[in-house]
């Protein structure tokens, strides 16, 4: 498994940690998904490399921002 960390500007709670979760849960091949509110990280465990504008894409439609 591939581990990628992001880091998203913009959560401020667990709902905002669910939402990132559900949106990047439905890219194909990932497998787990851990938020850190407070700090804004976001590791993911995926079977192969994650298309960065996908990831990108679906933190936008979670609501927060992809930092590059």
């Amino acid at each position: 498994m591939i581990q990628t960390q992001y880091q998203v500007t913009g959560m401020t709670c667990g709902h905002c940690a669910s939402s990132v979760r559900e949106e990047l849960g439905e890219l194909p091949g990932v497998r787990q998904i851990d938020v850190d509110v407070p700090t804004g990280a976001v590791q993911v465990g995926s079977d192969t490399a994650l298309d960065p504008a996908q990831v990108a894409e679906a933190i936008r439609t979670a609501g927060y921002q992809l930092v590059r």
